[in-house]
């Protein structure tokens, strides 16, 4: 096959020139949207404007405002910020000889309130140099993204990966990549996006595959848990809960304030006041508003939306341990403790503490806490979306490496996925000498839907509930755990 792509691509929007390393191209920092300032401030994003001559995409664009993590994360997922109003950004890893390949495009986690697409773990070259032209994005966070006033607006930073995702459908080929062959994949907040778009009109035909990492289709407000956070944002900053009053505070002061409110969520949440948000603890997450999301997620794929779309989903094996671990809390649970908090997932405590210890006779109140969180969080939401959809087009795994710091816990299996593993900001997430056997096995099996529609295993249904066991080997396993999963039956 001849060289079909070179360092200097042509989009709609102008010319660029990456960088290339042997036989791999990168272009980084291309707008898709126009900047989200001024008149377009928290409102749904509008074309990316032309520009002249040839724009340098050797470098990472700049991310969008938000604050920093809750300080205990910090030395477990690092954070990248660059200066710039041009945001609404992409990169583009793919391969000098890239003819009709097939393409993923990566939504980063963080809460919808943190990351970006310029993080290392990130770095697509490995997904190129294996045959898949690789899209990581940028969106809008928090009230950026996800304010809700009632105003006919919502959901705007899930509309900014609907643009995203027009723009690969309309410069893709340019790259190499195939715009009929799009899976687009996520881990954390950008699980709970893909399955969003699984569920949203506005996505539909834009992609054909979906991948979701750590995130089921249970983190969505109402439209009037929505404005509960909007007013007591407004209250905080000492406006009207518009959206105009909004967009004139510094972006910056917006950000902080909006992690002033999830702390309080966090940390101590008064149900009178939140509600359900006091479970959740997710404050900017999508509204079910009637037009960009017109119902509940798990509805929408149970009324069959996006039943033509191959999904692969899954969990790490113990998602809360990262959580508990970066918070201080892992140790300093004791048994009243484990008990009110189960009993606070709707469950009884005594007959699921009999359950879960089980498989972990000699864990802590801690660790079975990390447990049963890990399942109310993750595990059972991605399972619900699983039984959800109609038997085999939908693949169920689990990643079970631990590392020594977080065990399986939240984001340890991204830069696995990814095989980034020897970056070394990620030293604290996976300790020293990650097994490269690990991100060997994981990221072939992504490469393999990816290209083939098919990890490798036998698609999920409720009758044998095969899930592959991911470590640096495959293992299949009909329901694990279910002794477990049995628990929340009739639960959320």
């Amino acid at each position: 096959m001849g060289s079909t792509v070179s360092d200097t691509v042509t989009v709609q929007q102008g010319t660029v020139r990456g960088v290339q390393h042997g036989d791999l191209l990168t272009f980084r920092g291309i707008p898709y949207a126009a900047p989200p300032f001024g008149e377009n401030r928290m409102r749904p994003p509008r074309p990316a404007p032309p520009w002249s001559g040839i724009r340098d995409a050797g470098r990472f664009g700049p991310t969008v405002p938000k604050a920093d993590y809750v300080a205990g994360y910090v030395p477990f997922y690092p954070e990248v910020r660059i200066p710039g109003e041009e945001c609404l950004n992409l990169n583009v890893h793919t391969r000098v000889d890239a003819d009709g390949l097939p393409v993923l495009v990566w939504i980063h986690g963080g809460a919808f309130t943190n990351g970006s697409n310029s993080l290392p773990e990130y770095e697509g070259s490995a997904f190129a140099r294996d045959g898949v032209v690789t899209v990581v994005i940028n969106y809008r966070l928090a009230a950026e993204g996800f304010l809700y006033t009632g105003d006919g607006i919502a959901d705007v930073g899930i509309l900014d990966q609907i643009a995203a995702l027009r723009w690969v459908r309309d410069n893709i080929a340019a790259f190499g990549g195939d715009p009929s062959r799009v899976t687009v994949a996520g881990q954390s907040a950008g699980a709970w996006s893909v399955n969003t778009l699984l569920a949203a009109p506005d996505a539909e035909g834009l992609f054909q595959q979906a991948i979701s990492q750590s995130g089921g289709a249970h983190h969505y407000l109402l439209p009037e848990q929505s404005l509960t956070v909007t007013r007591e944002l407004a209250r905080l900053l000492g406006i009207a809960p518009e959206r105009e009053a909004f967009a004139t505070v510094d972006p910056q002061l917006l950000a902080e304030t909006c992690r002033t409110v999830i702390t309080e969520i966090q940390t101590a949440p008064d149900p009178a006041k939140w509600g359900a948000l006091a479970l959740s603890q997710q404050p900017y997450v999508p509204t079910v508003d009637g037009t960009v999301l017109p119902q509940p997620t798990l509805e929408a794929l149970a009324a069959g939306s996006s039943a033509g779309v191959k999904l692969l989903i899954g969990t790490t094996a113990d998602e809360a341990r990262a959580i508990l671990v970066a918070s201080g809390a892992l140790d300093f649970i004791d048994e009243a403790t484990l008990a009110a908090a189960v009993e606070g997932y709707g469950l009884p405590a005594s007959e699921a503490l009999g359950a879960y210890r089980l498989d972990r006779p000699e864990a802590t109140p801690g660790e079975l806490l990390s447990a049963v969180i890990s399942d109310w969080y993750f595990r059972i939401p991605s399972i619900r979306v699983a039984e959800t959809r109609e038997p085999g087009g939908t693949w169920l795994y689990r990643f079970d490496w631990a590392s020594p710091t977080i065990g399986s816990g939240h984001g340890v299996d991204i830069p696995f996925v990814f095989d980034t593993i020897t970056d070394p900001g990620l030293a604290a997430r996976l300790g020293p000498n990650p097994p490269q056997s690990v991100a060997d096995t994981v990221h072939r099996a992504w490469v393999e839907f990816i290209i083939h529609g098919d990890p490798g295993w036998t698609p999920y249904d409720t009758t044998e509930r095969a899930t592959a066991l991911i470590s640096d080997t495959v293992t299949v396993v009909a329901d694990p755990a279910g002794h477990e999963r049995i628990l929340w039956e009739g639960k959320r």
